[in-house]
């Protein structure tokens, strides 16, 4: 069987039809709960009970595919923020190690996903087999997730 990239694949690295760029800036959505927000940069954690402190840090100025489309000016702000919020996870949390990937082969537009690794963590060692969500995903409880977000929040100086 042989997989190929989207049939609209280029104008989706184009920020045509792009699910990020076309996405409202709302609290929360059915992905995740926004934990910091800045002008061009969110960050939600996720519903989705893949990992504990699973969280994506999403680009939300104009329309990115790779990191070194942005200026250096875009760059700091946005690994900044990366830093930031991941610092918020690791304190809060307590991994052992934080991994960050910075994909786009599902969805063409900058994000990055960080994910604390545990001492119970199904690939020690290596990197951690995130597949893209397709809503079948088992959830975080409501209250356990807004919980967290709001630790969260007060921990990177928001809400």
């Amino acid at each position: 069987m042989s997989i190929e990239w989207p049939a609209d694949w280029a104008n989706l690295t184009r920020g045509i039809g792009c699910v990020m760029c076309d996405s409202r800036r709302a609290d929360a959505d059915d992905y995740g709960v926004r934990i910091f927000s800045s002008e061009n940069i969110d960050a939600a954690l996720q519903r989705a009970d893949i990992q504990r402190g699973y969280t994506v840090v999403l680009w939300r100025g104009r329309h990115i595919t790779e990191p070194f489309e942005l200026t250096a000016a875009e760059s700091a702000e946005y690994w900044g923020a990366v830093m930031r919020v991941a610092e918020a996870l690791m304190e809060y949390y307590r991994p052992l190690k934080m991994n960050y990937e910075t994909l786009g082969n599902s969805v063409p537009h900058l994000h990055t996903h960080l994910l604390p690794r545990y001492v119970v963590d199904p690939a020690p060692g290596r990197p951690f087999p995130l597949l893209p969500q397709n809503g079948s995903e088992p959830k975080i409880p409501d209250a356990d997730l807004h919980e967290q977000a709001e630790a969260l929040r007060r921990a990177l100086g928001g809400r």
